[in-house]
């Protein structure tokens, strides 16, 4: 019985413990069944459309924070967590909520369409920043300890740590600056600040600040000039020659001519009895009105750098050279290469000498090995034994005008047309004299440099010449660059813009050139200059030289190409003689804006930076300017050179310019005189600004209307050989009588036309 009981009691063990047997297999396949699920949620979410999700869900948590610490939304666990942001950062609370929509849209920017690149300096320079901030707001609010913590301001339990801690073991003043070291440390962190960018920083503050005193001492300059002018013009006004001339109402003198210039006496001798009346012309401007430059220089160490890997680089091509000079520019630095030998190879052949072409072949290669944004290779140098490799300065200097105008080299230019073209590659100052050419051509894309090479150019003639020698058109097509001028004594009228105005302009020079011309046959002068000293010999009023700057001739040449190229040809063909100049501008320097007529009669040419070299060769005939630095840089051709030269033009800026302006606008009064051209259409009729071959087309035309008359019918080819013309002029002529109704419509190919007004007998 007991064997029995104790079998029972053994065999009732299990069946009390099957209901968990029986259970268990339901627990486990729901916990791997929430596991499933667990993954299946964190696979959704670890892909792209969860995880923009999830960055969708952080800028708005971020937002919300905002708004709960501002005070706009309200609710328990939303202002937990912002009670607890601003226990532990205080005021940069705000800055970590900011931190997590910043860093939602940096998540979401990454995984739309522009990869982030996960940096560790930006990440530690943001944490250097936020708790310097934090530490240092501490010790500015002089450490007022827990209650400022528990209060929610100042920089929370952080900053009240890491003040506190900096503060025990040393100072307050000690700590702040430590703190201010740390956050400028991390600011440099975070936005990637090297020691390069804050010389570079304060190489801006310094030229800034240098730029504000020159123009201040050109202001008091100006200012004393106009003090000085105001008071010479007042001991004139007081001279009892100027009364008389007042009292006996003398007229003005024509504003294109310049009287003789007779030199008063001086002021520390009495006046004589009769005196020579005074016409001295007012004193020319100060270069002080000008500001000077500081062209930047290249250490030694980068120029020993740069010619050792040129001459490897050469060397690895298997083309020994030594780099035997160095010249610095304000743009580039040549580098003068010397050819050497190749040695004799294992077959047994000579010894040779490298050729100029093998090095100007690998100046992609150069380019390549120097790091350069471009490069030009000069084979040779003209004058000199090397093949220059031009490589571009990190810096361009600033080539100013007076920095040209008060150098030697441009004072032994006497002639009255000398201007400023800037410095070449070895600092050498360019100056040109603009009646030698006498007309330049200058090219180059936008922004490359040309409408403030135009602007330095006739600053340049202002600072020679006064108003009663010179005189300056302004075609202004651009509207914008020219426009300047306006209001400059030396202007004839103000600057152009209109189409209309343009042309007759151009006509008014052609008329005024003819002019010229009848009036040197008068007295047999060759020229203006022989002119104007046989002038000056009677006491003859003298004629001033004219310079016509145009500064886009795309413009014209695109609405009205044949009167333009008619009447540029012809003024530049004729005009040397009579001392009128061009100066023209283009940034289209294609065939057909640049012609091969317009080309053949400017020789002397100016190229900045061209968009090909298919440009460079139009406007230099040779390729280069599509490797230019652009800003100035550029090449110039002068008519006695065979090549091109490298040159960095001088720069001018508004204030100089106004500065200028108001000098001669105080000496010769600010109201523009009216346009020449204006007053010659007033005068006498549009008819007065045709040129010489209009005056013959409107004097044939006449003739040709009387021969129909008498004929009663009319042919092209009878016009051309009754007056002994060329075929397209004839046609032309017979255009313009069917435009004015005198004679009919051809009726077919050879047939003469009828007259409409009818013949009449011979």
């Amino acid at each position: 019985m007991a064997h029995r009981k104790q079998k029972t009691y053994r065999m009732a063990r299990p069946q009390a413990a099957k209901p968990r047997k029986h259970g268990a297999p339901a627990k486990s396949q729901d916990i791997a069944e929430r596991f499933r699920l667990g993954k299946i949620l964190l696979a959704a979410l670890s892909g792209p459309v969860g995880q923009q999700l999830l960055s969708i869900g952080l800028i708005l948590f971020g937002l919300v924070t905002l708004a709960t610490l501002a005070g706009l939304n309200t609710g328990i666990l939303i202002n937990s967590w912002a009670r607890f942001l601003v226990y532990v950062f205080g005021w940069g609370a705000y800055v970590m909520a900011a931190s997590f929509t910043a860093l939602g849209l940096m998540w979401m920017r990454h995984l739309v369409h522009q990869p982030t690149r996960w940096r560790w300096r930006p990440v530690v320079g943001f944490e250097m920043t936020l708790f310097g901030m934090l530490a240092l707001t501490h010790v500015l609010m002089q450490n007022k300890g827990w209650y400022v913590v528990q209060s929610g301001r100042g920089g929370g339990l952080i900053g009240w740590a890491l003040s506190f801690s900096f503060v025990y073991y040393t100072s307050p003043l000690i700590t702040a600056f430590l703190m201010i070291a740390v956050v400028m440390v991390g600011v440099g962190l975070a936005f990637d600040i090297t020691g390069q960018d804050f010389r570079r920083w304060s190489d801006r503050i310094a030229d800034a600040w240098d730029e504000y005193r020159e123009a201040r001492e050109a202001m008091r300059a100006a200012q004393q000039a106009e003090e000085s002018a105001a008071r010479e013009t007042a001991s004139v006004a007081r001279s009892p020659i100027r009364k008389r001339r007042e009292e006996s109402e003398e007229p003005l003198p024509d504003p294109l001519i310049r009287q003789t210039e007779i030199k008063p006496q001086p002021a520390q001798q009495p006046p004589a009895k009769e005196p020579p009346p005074p016409a001295r012309p007012a004193a020319l401007p100060p270069l002080n009105l000008l500001r000077e430059a500081r062209p930047p220089a290249l250490s030694q160490e980068e120029v020993n750098s740069k010619s050792r890997i040129i001459e490897q680089t050469l060397a690895q091509f298997g083309l020994p050279a030594d780099v035997t000079e160095v010249r610095q520019g304000p743009t580039v630095t040549q580098f003068g290469v010397t050819p050497g030998y190749i040695p004799r190879d294992p077959e047994g052949r000579d010894a040779r000498k490298v050729r100029v072409s093998q090095i100007a072949a690998l100046a992609d290669d150069l380019k390549l090995a120097l790091a350069a944004r471009s490069l030009r290779v000069q084979a040779p140098v003209p004058g000199r034994a090397v093949v220059g490799i031009e490589v571009p300065n990190e810096d361009i200097a600033l080539v100013t005008l007076r920095q040209v105008m008060e150098s030697k080299d441009f004072a032994k230019c006497s002639k009255p047309l000398c201007f400023a073209v800037g410095l070449d590659v070895a600092g050498g100052v360019v100056a040109a004299d603009l009646s030698a050419m006498p007309h330049l051509l200058i090219a180059g894309t936008t922004g490359s440099g040309k409408s403030i090479f135009v602007k330095a150019l006739a600053a340049g003639l202002i600072l020679r010449n006064s108003p009663e020698t010179l005189r300056l058109i302004a075609i202004d097509p651009k509207l914008v660059e020219l426009s300047h001028l306006n209001g400059l004594p030396h202007l004839l009228g103000r600057a152009e813009i209109e189409l209309e105005h343009i042309l007759k302009a151009l006509r008014w020079v052609a008329m005024e050139m003819d002019k010229r011309y009848k009036t040197f046959a008068k007295v047999a002068a060759r020229n203006l200059d022989h002119y104007n000293r046989s002038a000056s010999r009677k006491g003859e009023p003298q004629l001033p030289r004219i310079v016509v700057l145009i500064d886009e001739l795309a413009d014209l040449m695109m609405v009205a190409p044949e009167e333009t190229e008619r009447t540029l040809t012809r003024i530049a063909q004729m005009a040397r003689a009579t001392g009128i100049h061009l100066v023209v501008a283009t940034q289209r320097p294609s065939t057909d804006v640049v012609t091969g007529l317009i080309k053949a009669n400017f020789p002397a040419r100016v190229s900045f930076a061209t968009a090909s070299g298919i440009d460079s060769r139009v406007i230099l005939d040779t390729p280069g300017a599509e490797s230019l630095l652009g800003r100035g840089d550029m090449l110039f051709l002068p008519p006695e050179a065979a090549a091109p030269r490298r040159v960095q033009g001088c720069y001018i800026s508004e204030p100089e310019l106004e500065a200028l302006m108001k000098f001669w606008q105080r000496s010769h009064g600010a109201t523009p005189a009216q346009a020449p051209w204006e007053v010659a259409i007033q005068e006498n009729g549009p008819a007065q600004l045709r040129i010489e071959g209009e005056t013959e087309d409107a004097d044939l035309l006449e003739k040709a209307i009387a021969y129909a008359r008498s004929r009663g019918e009319v042919s092209t080819s009878g016009i051309q050989r009754r007056f002994r013309i060329s075929y397209p002029r004839a046609a032309r002529i017979m255009e313009e009588m069917e435009a004015m109704g005198l004679v009919g419509p051809q009726e077919s190919a050879g047939r003469k036309r009828q007259v409409i007004l009818g013949g009449e007998e011979d």
